[in-house]
């Protein structure tokens, strides 16, 4: 019987399952860094995590607070410097996967975290681009994990921070781009994956108890279903207890919830 779980939960094991064994990764803080370590602590023991301050082969312990957490760079193989990471590691193309978090998505996978309104006179002013920019550009992959509503997912962004498929089609690849771009987004309700022709993202697995009616409520263009559209697996009760676990340990530690990290 499988255990009950939340929506986050779900969104969290579906992405975590998403990152290979032994792949290099560069890793988002906060829902991107929860579902990365899941995936190290479970099924990809060897997968080598990156964060942009240096640490390489990151195993905390606890979810980082921020990419200068002590602990990352206590339990790293080795830290170098943040300009070695991007020169070296990233544009060097050794990054097979890069893991982002988002605040707005567009049906093409391009990222806003700069603002929210007109960028002189934003209603929100969000975090800004970190390292994103050059993780999505340089990438081999990236995976993106973002909580689903017509807020998050939305028609035209108010700016691009990261690109995904620019306007959809070849756009990536005219720009020059070296990465592959996005090849799944994982919500609390669904993944999506661009269509290898257009670009543009469609719903290619649901998660269990969710309908199409509530995705197609929850996304801020007309969006599309796979032709053979599946259903995701739920998370296993020992993906739940270890994600649990790691949670809790991050809280003791912390006083925050893990996803918070």
């Amino acid at each position: 019987m499988t255990a009950a779980y939340t929506s986050d939960e779900m969104m969290t094991v579906a992405a975590a399952r998403m990152l290979r064994n032994s792949a290099v990764c560069f890793v988002g803080i906060g829902l991107p860094s929860t579902a990365a370590n899941l995936a190290r602590l479970t099924h990809a023991p060897d997968a080598v995590l990156i964060y942009e301050s240096g640490p390489i082969g990151a195993k905390p312990s606890v979810l980082p607070l921020s990419i200068g957490d002590g602990n990352l760079a206590e339990t790293a193989d080795t830290v170098v410097s943040t300009p070695e990471i991007f020169r070296y590691w990233l544009q060097g193309g050794r990054i097979d996967v890069g893991f982002l978090g988002a605040a707005q998505l567009d049906r093409f996978a391009n990222i806003n975290t700069t603002v929210v309104g007109p960028y002189k006179k934003p209603k929100v002013r969000l975090p800004g681009a970190g390292g994103a920019p050059e993780i999505s550009s340089s990438a081999k992959e990236v995976l993106i994990i973002i909580k689903q509503s017509k807020r998050t997912l939305v028609d035209k962004l108010d700016f691009i921070t990261s690109v995904g498929f620019l306007n959809g089609g070849d756009a990536r690849e005219k720009a020059g781009l070296p990465g592959k771009g996005p090849v799944a987004v994982i919500t609390d309700l669904c993944i999506l994956c661009p269509h290898p022709e257009t670009r543009e993202l469609e719903v290619t697995t649901i998660h269990p108890g969710v309908d199409r009616g509530m995705i197609i409520g929850s996304t801020g263009w007309q969006i599309r279903f796979a032709s053979e559209c599946g259903v995701t697996e739920p998370p296993r009760a020992q993906e739940l207890q270890v994600l649990r676990d790691l949670k809790e340990r991050t809280a003791a530690a912390h006083g925050v919830q893990g996803d918070a990290a």
